[in-house]
């Protein structure tokens, strides 16, 4: 009988250790899937800025007058040059694309720009780019939001603190992003 009584005790705390062991190693997995979604946006987020440039040389021919607009992109491509953290490079995010939105509103008011080759296949791969990364932030918010639950859960807590896990932050969009901003490019939408 006693050997039944060990060999039961010895059989739960192997399981306790596996369900331990399989709580940890999906805690890691979740953990990874964060920081590989996050360096997909920021992939995506260096190439938008490699082609800001590109954008700018097209757009200082005809936008004279214009040099507010052509400044605020300068100025979110070089705050995101500088942003080291995940914080940082978010709130670039949020400026640059502030600024882009800016440019191409500002362009409809120059027929021969929005005519020119260079500026509508840049216009095109910047809003592809833009397209690609608002994917790359909804699977990055799905992974933060599935991890941020498994380490509130109960026995994954226990886990998670032994591992010091805390909550990550969601990529929010700010409250003037969330205006709507009427841009056509090309043909009249009316």
């Amino acid at each position: 009988m006693n050997n039944l009584i060990l060999l039961g005790m010895a059989f739960l705390a192997v399981g306790l250790l596996w369900y331990t062991a399989t709580i940890y190693n999906g805690l890691v997995a979740l953990k990874n899937d964060i920081d590989k979604a996050w360096a997909n946006i920021d992939i995506m987020l260096k190439q938008r800025h490699d082609e800001l440039p590109k954008l700018l040389d097209v757009c200082k021919g005809y936008m004279n007058y214009e040099r507010d607009t052509l400044q605020k992109i300068v100025q979110a491509r070089a705050m995101y040059q500088q942003a080291v953290t995940m914080d940082q490079k978010a709130q670039a995010d949020q400026s640059t694309q502030a600024a882009v939105r800016g440019l191409f509103a500002v362009a409809e008011n120059y027929p021969d720009l929005k005519a020119n080759n260079n500026f509508l296949q840049l216009q095109k791969r910047i809003t592809d780019l833009e397209n690609q990364i608002a994917d790359r932030r909804e699977f990055y918010n799905d992974s933060v939001n599935t991890y941020n639950i498994r380490i509130q859960e109960f026995p994954d807590t226990f886990v998670a603190a032994f591992m010091q896990l805390t909550p990550k932050p969601m990529f929010k969009v700010e409250e003037a992003d969330k205006a709507d901003v009427r841009m056509a490019f090309g043909a009249s939408t009316q």
